[in-house]
């Protein structure tokens, strides 16, 4: 489990869903947003984590059944295990948030979030619940459905545990407990100054038959969600795969299903559906009154005049139901059902919208030039009537041409007290496990707020439409062409400070110099002061060049504990009490847009009792990892290996070689790597094997250690689980540290993961701890001598440890890297 508090002073994130650009619909996509407004119902679907949905039953509902769909997923995937880079927590969180919307625009669903922390693995609803704040995460679920308004809501967990993770329990047990209290006015009233209560018409667990467990049934209510979309192309299970697919920080890419395919439900509230999903539920325009009739009619109409080859003759006949629904008292499906219509209308007319900078990146305090976009790209009678951006409010009466580009410069002054972008999850410092949000109405908003909105008005026949456009910096990249991404108010000095971890001895007196670094974005008037924060005596220093770094000096007589955190600060002298503090980081991945992020840099030191031995280690990098900048603060010299370095290079220079987490699951080479490395090990070296999976995500093909063992997927989850040493007099556990129970204290999300079992005498377990409730377990570091050397399988979390900066753990790893050198001892 995670309980890291994580002192975010903020975290910022430039989003990224707003970097879509302009997008224009095919005929036979605008022709099944026709027949989408004849349909007046809605389906929740709920489950814990970014990729637990069934992007199936999701496609199925939305393209198909063409309802309103949502996935609410109750955190954003913090805690998950990384495969395609080094992001962890908050930073995994906002790459799967990404993921998740990359396959909402794909399957065709809507994407919402509560504000729960993924801590990581929890094996029960009890151990979640101690860690949610249940309450809260109860009050989002009845939110969204309160403001969603479903008639179903299916969960792809049920509440009985076969679900495996405690999350996906716990959020079928919130599920359905929001199910009854959505419609208690009693419940949570303080949002019904925005909502009112909503009472589903049932509630379904969606059963399931995968990872060895099949929970369907014959004698369960099931649809056939296999069908093929003849207009779109592809079969439901085909555009669930490229929904899916978008998972890959999971390692989720999955193979296109075709034909029938079987969807299973059980009831757990509400009234058993008997022939259909929506038993009982009026799906049609007499939802919304005495009026509905003639809506209904009229959308009918248009559906069957609609000519693929001409859309803008659509057009007029939308208007005019558009007038239609104006008409109609206020309902939630009005709303809704204008929003869709006069999407149609822009999607039919061609009308091209779109508000842009030249600059990514904008500044408090200055003014910025926008340009405002538009064209219509038919024969539609339009007129711009106004333009709105910040408190820009440009009045227009102009004549939108056939294919005439209208471009209008807009000119913004951005406010000295201006926030910085970031999402609204992150603008507080979090709990530790549950994000802080105040305002209600931002509570499941699945991205982050674009800096500025233009409002484009346009009279369309007549008819004025308000249309709301992110301002998004459009550029065009060498090789991928046209590009969009988010606009950003940032810091006009931003600030980076190195090392990450500074390694002190306890009991000598040290000084090591920190890099502070400013990254100066706009200009100050004046000279720069430097100065560090989170010391008892203020570190401080000022320079005349205020582009170069400074080196400050940090002695550890000043460091009351062993772990302290220090940050960097840099002001304009002409005015001190103006403080800059934020670093930036841009996270870049094809397959989802850019994520810039501000956050307040700092500087872990340790003051610690660290001995070590062995000077030179190889790294053999793996998913996720972050190891080998540690272990050059502990004062190895590190060779990062790849296959053709580790086939030419001598090993026997290596004091130790080390393997990241999921090597053998991402570097098939491994496999031919095998007798080098064993013949390394056998003449004296020392290889250290951290986790790897075994499982369809990542089979391990090779073969690691000398003797045989499994992986299984054993694992202890509490940080806290008490630690039993089974050989204390083990060389692991004396050389060139003495461990001790406090050294297992302090630990960050959970012990270990992925345990190996079934091993050769040869290899000795080393610890041996248990999760509440069940059975000791020793798998979670296995060692043994073959030859001259070592080799050791580390089950323990040390990819998260070792970045946490716990001090038991490295000196533990340091103890580890020194099996083969029990001569001699390098004391740091």
């Amino acid at each position: 489990m995670k309980r890291i508090v994580y002192s975010l002073f903020l975290v910022c994130f430039c989003g990224a869903a707003i970097a879509q650009g302009p997008r224009s619909w095919s005929g036979s996509e605008i022709l099944q947003g026709i027949r989408k407004l004849n349909v007046l119902g809605s389906v929740l679907y709920l489950a814990a984590h970014p990729d637990d949905e069934n992007t199936r039953l999701i496609t199925y509902l939305a393209n198909d059944r063409f309802y309103r769909t949502g996935y609410l997923s109750l955190t954003r995937g913090d805690g998950g295990q990384n495969l395609i880079g080094e992001e962890q927590g908050i930073e995994l969180g906002l790459i799967r948030t990404q993921e998740l919307l990359a396959a909402r625009r794909i399957d065709g669903g809507e994407q919402f979030f509560t504000r729960a922390f993924d801590f990581g693995f929890s094996k029960n609803p009890e151990e979640t619940f101690t860690i949610w704040n249940r309450a809260l995460v109860l009050s989002d679920v009845v939110w969204v459905i309160r403001k969603f308004q479903p008639d179903v809501i299916i969960t792809r967990f049920p509440t009985t545990g076969e679900g495996g993770h405690g999350h996906h329990t716990a959020s079928a047990i919130l599920a359905n407990d929001a199910f009854k209290a959505a419609a208690d006015p009693r419940q949570y009233p303080e949002q019904l100054k925005y909502v009112k209560p909503w009472q589903a018409r049932r509630i379904l667990w969606n059963t399931f038959n995968f990872g060895g467990t099949n929970t369907t049934d014959p004698s369960q209510f099931k649809i056939d969600a296999g069908g093929y979309n003849a207009p779109l192309g592809k079969s439901y299970g085909e555009m669930a795969a490229l929904s899916r697919s978008q998972h890959k920080s999971q390692g989720f890419g999955s193979a296109g299903t075709r034909g029938e395919s079987w969807e299973y439900f059980k009831t757990t509230g509400g009234a058993a559906p008997e022939k259909d999903l929506m038993d009982g539920v009026d799906l049609s325009w007499n939802r919304i009154g005495t009026e509905g009739q003639k809506i209904a009619a009229a959308v009918k109409k248009i559906e069957e005049q609609f000519s693929v080859l001409n859309p803008e003759a659509s057009v007029k006949p939308l208007v005019d139901l558009y007038r239609q629904l104006v008409a109609l008292p206020g309902s939630y499906w009005k709303q809704k059902k204008m929003e869709e219509v006069q999407e149609l209308i822009r999607q039919c007319s061609g009308l091209f919208i779109r508000a842009t900078s030249s600059m990514q990146m904008v500044f408090p305090g200055e003014t910025i030039k926008l340009n405002a976009n538009m064209i219509n790209r038919s024969n539609i009678r339009m007129q711009l009537k106004g333009i709105k951006i910040g408190k820009s409010d440009l009045p227009a009466d102009q004549v939108l041409e056939k294919n005439r580009n209208v471009n209008q410069p807009v000119a913004v002054t951005i406010a000295d007290t201006a926030a910085l972008t970031q999402p609204y999850w992150l603008r507080e410092p979090m709990t530790p496990a549950n994000y802080t949000v105040r305002d209600q109405q931002q509570i499941g908003i699945p991205d982050a707020i674009p800096a500025y909105r233009a409002e484009i008005t346009i009279a369309v026949e007549d008819v004025p439409f308000t249309f709301t456009e992110p301002v998004l910096y459009n550029f065009a990249d060498p090789v991928k062409g046209e590009l969009y991404e988010p606009l950003v108010i940032a810091p006009k000095v931003a600030v980076q400070l190195s090392p990450k971890l500074v390694l002190f001895q306890k009991g000598t007196t040290e000084t090591r110099s920190i890099k502070l670094q400013p990254v100066i974005n706009k200009p100050l008037p004046g000279h720069l002061g430097f100065g560090l924060a989170g010391l008892p005596e203020a570190n401080a220093a000022a320079v005349a060049d205020t582009g170069a770094g400074v080196q400050i000096p940090v002695s550890n007589r000043q460091l009351k504990q062993p772990v302290t955190a220090v940050y960097g600060m840099v002001w304009d002298q002409t005015a001190p009490a103006k403080k800059y503090s934020q670093a930036l980081k841009s996270i870049h991945y094809d397959h989802i847009p850019y994520i810039n992020y501000f956050f307040t840099d700092s500087v872990k030191l340790l003051n610690i009792d660290l001995k070590t031995a062995g000077k030179t280690i190889g790294y053999i990098p793996g998913a996720g990892d972050k190891v080998p900048e540690v272990l050059t603060a502990m004062g190895y010299q590190v060779v990062l290996l790849d296959r053709n370095r580790l086939m030419a290079t001598d090993l026997s220079v290596f004091d130790a070689i080390v393997t990241g987490v999921r090597a053998y699951n991402i570097h098939e080479w491994l496999n031919d790597a095998y007798d080098q490395l064993m013949t390394y090990v056998r003449n004296g070296g020392n290889l250290v094997v951290q986790y790897n999976t075994n499982n369809n995500i990542g089979p391990v093909k090779a073969k690691i250690g000398p003797y045989d063992f499994s992986i299984s997927r054993n694992r202890i989850t509490d940080e806290q689980a008490a630690v039993r040493f089974i050989d204390a007099s083990m060389p692991v556990l004396n050389y060139p540290n003495k461990i001790t129970r406090e050294d297992f204290s302090g630990w960050v999300q959970e012990r270990s993961t992925y345990h190996g079992s079934a091993w050769n005498a040869e290899l000795k377990p080393v610890l041996a701890m248990h999760d509440p409730g069940e059975q000791e377990d020793s798998g979670a570091l296995l060692t043994g001598k073959y030859g001259k050397g070592y080799f050791t399988y580390c089950g323990l979390a040390f990819f998260r440890q070792l970045p946490a900066a716990v001090p038991g753990a490295i000196r533990l790893f340091a103890n580890i890297i020194a099996l083969n050198s029990q001569t001699s001892t390098t004391s740091k």
